[in-house]
């Protein structure tokens, strides 16, 4: 039976930039080959992404972490400043870089529609466009490699409390920061969603998180608490 007039849920409207041609075609490509996603512009840099933004009012932006004019953090950069102007787009932020600070930086003023993704990731058109759809919808991802990184860094502290954490936990941890909700980490693991609610419960209890009430939420704070971020600006870190 076909789908009442008005019934059928609006494109995501994606606004994307990168300075590598080869890959901003590659990625305007993949857009556009999916029925649930327009692409309303592509641009090399910070400035025409900002144009674009102003001018075709995107949900979702799709960022490179460095480009020009800066050439530093300009993908965090526009997250951070949309954070603040047009908190309704969410911002997918790739990188090639596995640095659990830039993921925290990006998600600093809140984690809630922000992804953060390896370039590797973008040649599986099913795990960017998963992570649209996730930031549109207010949710957030963390690549898994980052949030690998995260727990090495803290497992070599001895007084680190994921020593306390099951090899199951861990692996549930890991879903936690991609946005999975509990149902899709059963599902990811061939588990019962009550079993899964037990070990989020638990890790949550061992890392004194059970405070948090939500995915994004979650996500956040995971990622300060794993990476023993201290209170501070991110305008005090390094460019």
């Amino acid at each position: 039976m076909a789908e009442p007039a008005g019934t059928r849920a609006a494109a995501i409207r994606v606004a994307l930039a990168d300075d590598s041609a080869l890959i901003r075609e590659g990625l305007a490509s993949m857009l556009a080959g999916n029925d649930n996603l327009e692409l309303v512009g592509a641009g090399s840099d910070g400035e025409e992404l900002e144009e674009l933004i102003s001018t075709a009012r995107p949900d979702v932006v799709v960022t490179d972490l460095r480009m020009p004019p800066s050439g530093g953090r300009e993908g965090i950069r526009i997250a951070t400043r949309l954070r603040h102007s047009d908190p309704q787009i969410g911002v997918v932020v790739l990188s090639q870089y596995v640095d659990p600070d830039f993921a925290i930086e990006l998600m600093w003023d809140g984690s809630s529609g922000r992804a953060y993704l390896l370039k590797d990731r973008v040649a599986d058109a099913p795990e960017l466009i998963r992570a649209i759809e996730a930031v549109s919808e207010g949710r957030s991802v963390v690549d898994p490699a980052v949030v690998e990184a995260l727990i090495e860094v803290q497992q070599r502290k001895q007084s680190s409390p994921l020593a306390e954490l099951t090899d199951r936990e861990r692996e549930v941890l890991s879903l936690i920061a991609e946005g999975r909700s509990n149902a899709a980490i059963a599902e990811s693991l061939v588990l019962t969603k009550r079993a899964v609610e037990k070990h989020v419960n638990s890790i949550f209890a061992k890392l004194r998180l059970t405070e948090a009430e939500n995915v994004s939420r979650r996500v956040k704070a995971t990622l300060m608490f794993l990476a023993d971020v201290e209170v501070a600006e991110p305008s005090s870190r390094a460019g």
